[in-house]
């Protein structure tokens, strides 16, 4: 069976490998990003020469795999940027996917592909990874659900890398049901489980701990201001003393008849500071929707910096980890890239010298921020991205100050290695917006399933 392509989402719309085993995804199809290894098929990571100079691949990526014998069958190869290197979903060689809910507007990357053969209705859901925001911003854009997981909670051997740090595998759906379903097949097999996930966190808190000590830089940033882990704890110790005034027969139980509940909900009034009031109003009423599922709600600045310089450690740790992972090649191959790719992969190649200790510093301190604000049953709601989709065809400029928007806000999650998942909203003028929720290190189910129950609730 061959796929309807009239949107432009498949490379390879051929693509077919029939359910392995039965499970929880009976009867379900998916899509892959061109960057998963599928037995018999070569991957193009979006790039002419890449496709070329790679054999194809002799078994299935382990995620795929899991996703077979769980009773999904795989229908298409999707289109993806060129070596995941982009959140616009413009590509200079295999063109540009049509988003079918913003018709005209660029329908986001890396995972394009993945984006438009779910709101296409093409497959019920799609694979895709997630390195700086690259299911997160077409699932926005393209106006369907999208999950990013905890750094490492799912095998990726078997798919390309960008940026091996940073690199998750994520996943689409026009349900949140098949969202959660996807998950229970993909996280429970996944390489990290919450039990791990603690001992992670205890190692970076300490490894954090001693970074600290040992940078002059950050010894005088303590003496002129409050660490901001004390300002966090100050901020949830008030939070709490204003809940005990209420009195414990107002107080919202944790559960109710079995129901999952979040502690706090943290608002960070910088990230939706990014949005216009006309979008903000609108993914407010998304919020007052979440606010049901959980205990608290709470405002709070988590970048007392600026989102800038959050991006700007991102930007820097991923494109030297990008050199390290892709430099010989390119070196070797000497590959055409699109304007946009080429200017990236020429930015990366000058960081290979240079000495990345404070940005490596700085990423950890961010870490232990998020994780302790956030533990085991909080979360953080953001816009997913600053507005709807860009139109098609912008120049080399607007495609930066449109990135750099979106990773603002996309950072977060990458920089502390958490799940996040987005909700499609629609605007006053009928075009896809996403509303996010960040969750603890290793909450990934969790999130899931509250996220599930909450929404389709409202």
């Amino acid at each position: 069976m061959v796929l309807d392509n009239r949107y432009g989402a498949f490379i390879d719309p051929e693509l077919t490998v029939e359910s392995l085993g039965s499970g929880i995804l009976d009867g379900l199809t998916f899509a892959v990003k061109d960057v998963f290894a599928v037995a018999g098929h070569s991957s193009s990571a979006g790039n002419p020469d890449w496709l070329h100079s790679h054999h194809p691949s002799t078994e299935h990526a382990v995620a795929v795999h899991r996703l077979l014998l769980s009773g999904a069958t795989l229908r298409g190869a999707a289109h993806t940027d060129e070596l995941m290197y982009s959140l616009g979903g413009e590509n200079h060689h295999f063109g540009t996917p049509i988003n079918p809910r913003a018709v005209g507007r660029i329908p986001g990357g890396s995972s394009s592909g993945s984006a438009v053969a779910v709101a296409s209705g093409s497959v019920d859901f799609a694979l895709g990874t997630d390195t700086g925001g690259s299911i997160r911003v077409p699932s926005s854009y393209c106006g369907v659900y999208g999950f990013r997981p905890t750094h490492g909670a799912v095998d990726f051997q078997g798919v390309i890398p960008l940026s091996p740090a940073f690199d998750t595998i994520g996943w689409m759906s026009d349900r949140l049901d098949v969202l959660q379903k996807v998950g229970e097949v993909l996280l429970v097999a996944g390489s990290t489980s919450v039990k791990t996930a603690k001992k992670i966190e205890s190692s970076i808190e300490e490894t954090v701990g001693k970074s600290m000590e040992n940078t002059d830089e950050n010894n005088l940033e303590m003496s002129r201001k409050e660490s901001l882990e004390t300002i966090l704890e100050k901020r949830i110790e008030k939070s709490t003393e204003e809940i005990l005034e209420i009195g414990p027969e107002n107080k919202v139980k944790k559960k109710i008849e079995d129901k999952i509940k979040m502690g706090t909900l943290f608002v960070a009034t910088d990230c939706w500071a990014l949005v216009n009031l006309e979008n903000a109003a609108i993914l407010s009423e998304g919020l007052r929707c979440l606010r049901s599922g959980a205990d608290h709600l709470m405002e709070i600045e988590i970048a007392l910096e600026g989102l800038k310089v959050w991006m700007d450690v991102f930007r820097e740790l991923q494109g030297n980890e990008i050199w390290e992972t892709h430099g010989v090649w390119i070196e070797n191959k000497k590959p055409v890239f699109g304007p946009d790719i080429a200017a990236r992969f020429s930015w990366a190649a000058s960081l290979a010298e240079e000495d990345h200790s404070v940005a490596k510093c700085k990423q950890k301190e961010i870490s232990n921020q998020m994780r302790l604000l956030l533990g085991e049953d909080n979360c953080l709601v953001i816009p997913t991205v600053p507005g709807p989709a860009p139109l098609r065809g912008g120049d080399l400029r607007q495609l930066e100050e449109n990135r750099s928007g979106a990773m603002m806000l996309s950072c977060i999650a990458g920089l502390a290695g958490l799940p996040q998942v987005t909700i499609p909203m629609l605007s006053t003028s009928g075009l896809p917006l996403g509303l996010s929720v960040i969750a603890g290190h290793g909450q990934d189910l969790r999130l899931l399933s509250w996220a599930n129950e909450v929404w389709q609730q409202s």
